[in-house]
């Protein structure tokens, strides 16, 4: 390393041409500017901002993890609820067969009641009418006997007896 330095600061051969650069303490001076300078800029610059830029990536890896946690929590949230509503009109829809089924038995029994109400009621207006014929018969036959024994007395020219 000691040459490497020796090589460096003896004088650089000369040429009749003018040289672009010279090769001598002042390129040490600069690479040593340049070496402190590129420490400086990747303590106080890259180092935070490679800092910041992991911590953000990390940050949205968090992110989208706690994101898919979420979609799949509420995925099985949605699934139990499409089941409870399922169960839900499940059972619904039993209880409704129940009460239509309790509904047609009552309207049979409401049914069977009234018919039978009507029958006592015919019966008792048959029976009704049965009585008011038998006495209405009653009377036409007394007023036919009556008119038999008129048209018999005006035809015989007597009184005829029963």
């Amino acid at each position: 390393m000691d040459a490497v330095f020796l090589l460096a600061a003896a004088a650089a051969p000369q040429s009749n041409e003018p040289q672009l650069i010279d090769v001598d303490a002042t390129l040490l001076v600069q690479l040593g500017l340049f070496l402190v300078l590129a420490l400086l800029l990747w303590r106080l610059l890259w180092r935070p901002y490679l800092k910041v830029r992991n911590e953000r990536v990390s940050r949205v890896e968090g992110y989208r993890e706690e994101a898919a946690r979420l979609e799949a929590d509420a995925a099985g949230r949605l699934a139990q609820l499409e089941a409870a509503l399922a169960e839900a009109r499940r059972v619904g829809s039993a209880e409704r067969g129940v009460a239509r089924a309790e509904a047609q038995a009552r309207e049979q029994t409401l049914l069977a009641e009234a018919n039978a109400a009507a029958q006592r009621q015919l019966a008792e207006a048959r029976a009704r009418l049965q009585a008011v014929v038998a006495g209405e018969r009653a009377k036409l036959e007394q007023q036919a006997a009556e008119a038999g024994r008129e048209a018999a007395r005006k035809i015989l020219g007597r009184e005829v007896s029963a």
